[in-house]
């Protein structure tokens, strides 16, 4: 468009973009039709419903404790449980609901040992088979791998997303991993340290694509004639959802991630048993994006060397920590290859 149609059309897009930001809380998120499997705690299964259930081993996602798991949902035709589902998947997702101070006791070893134990259970029962696929994203994935370790069983396949295994290549090693950073300061003042202010620590990492590019590139879309109203709310609403951290949790994974890198060495414990990722037997697909500033590819890719899998796949993307699965791009760039490694894999 040239500079004169521009400035004809500013008043409008003006009107556009201040509409789009103040009225970004009516975006529906996490719309695919799902029914509660089991609950405990702030924690919930759900089993996505379908009429086409082809592959036999069940799929469970595991997210973060940092947001909600809706991204995997994110909207109608921008969801990668729609997609899974339409590839004949049986998807459950372990929701980990929104923690407040009276859950501030729970550590690593509860959301391991019992919420994604139980929820494996709870899927095998619910699904009627012996094994399940477990794909978590970020801390999700790290919880999944801790899990593996430790309780390999029923799990066949999985599948970590952008995924924290040697945190200190992190940008957040320069922050929190530093002596003068004391977690457990955060915790005394908080039983459930608030996820605004996590949020706000996550977006300082990026601060002029979080603070500027991103409403820019909104500006210019609007101002060319292009709405992106669904796409921009959608991911604008999620990202500013951000659920309280468990106070325990919080300092465990500061500590023991970043600060004395427990999980890589193999000195992490939960409740007394070694976490040791050379348990890891699964089939393992290990996906980076190679712009994450989250979980940046030399803090993901070490997991490739130190389990025993003798079936290991490695995909690497470009984009980033979120935008890789819930892009624009993510259904033709990286979700055929996750369901393609998951099928493959799935055969009665």
């Amino acid at each position: 468009m040239s500079a004169l149609g521009q400035l004809v059309r500013a008043p409008a897009a003006a009107v556009e973009f201040a509409n789009i930001l103040l009225t970004q809380d009516d975006a529906r998120i996490g719309t695919t039709p799902k029914d509660t499997v089991w609950t405990h705690r702030k924690t919930t299964l759900y089993r996505y419903r379908s009429t086409r259930r082809d592959q036999p081993i069940p799929v469970l996602l595991v997210f973060a404790l940092i947001n909600r798991p809706d991204i995997f949902d994110l909207r109608p035709g921008n969801s990668f449980v729609e997609y899974l589902l339409s590839e004949g998947f049986d998807v459950f997702l372990l929701d980990w609901g929104v923690p407040d101070e009276e859950d501030g006791d729970m550590g690593l070893d509860s959301f391991v040992l019992d919420e994604l134990h139980w929820g494996v259970r709870e899927t095998l029962r619910a699904s009627g088979e012996e094994e399940v696929s477990l794909l978590g994203w970020c801390i999700g994935g790290t919880l999944c791998a801790m899990y593996a370790a430790l309780e390999s069983g029923a799990v066949r396949n999985l599948v970590c997303l952008t995924t924290p295994i040697d945190a200190t290549a992190s940008r957040y090693a320069n922050w929190v991993g530093r002596e003068s950073f004391d977690p457990q300061r955060v915790a005394d003042t908080f039983a459930a340290v608030p996820g605004g202010a996590v949020d706000w620590a996550n977006k300082l990492l990026k601060p002029v694509v979080n603070h500027w590019t991103t409403y820019r590139q909104l500006w210019d879309g609007i101002l060319d004639g292009q709405d992106r109203r669904e796409a921009y709310q959608a991911m604008a609403k999620w990202v500013t959802d951000n659920p309280p951290f468990p106070a325990r949790a919080y300092t465990e994974w500061i500590d023991w991630m970043y600060k004395d890198n427990l999980l890589v060495s193999g000195r992490l414990k939960l409740r007394g048993r070694r976490v040791d990722l050379s348990h890891i037997e699964q089939n393992l697909l290990v996906v980076t994006a190679g712009a994450d500033h989250i979980a940046p590819p030399p803090g993901t890719t070490p997991l490739l060397d130190l389990v025993a899998s003798q079936d290991v796949t490695h995909l690497d993307r470009p984009g980033g920590h979120i935008g890789l699965m819930a892009g624009s791009k993510a259904r033709q760039e990286i979700w055929p290859d996750i369901g393609q490694w998951l099928a493959e894999r799935s055969a009665g």
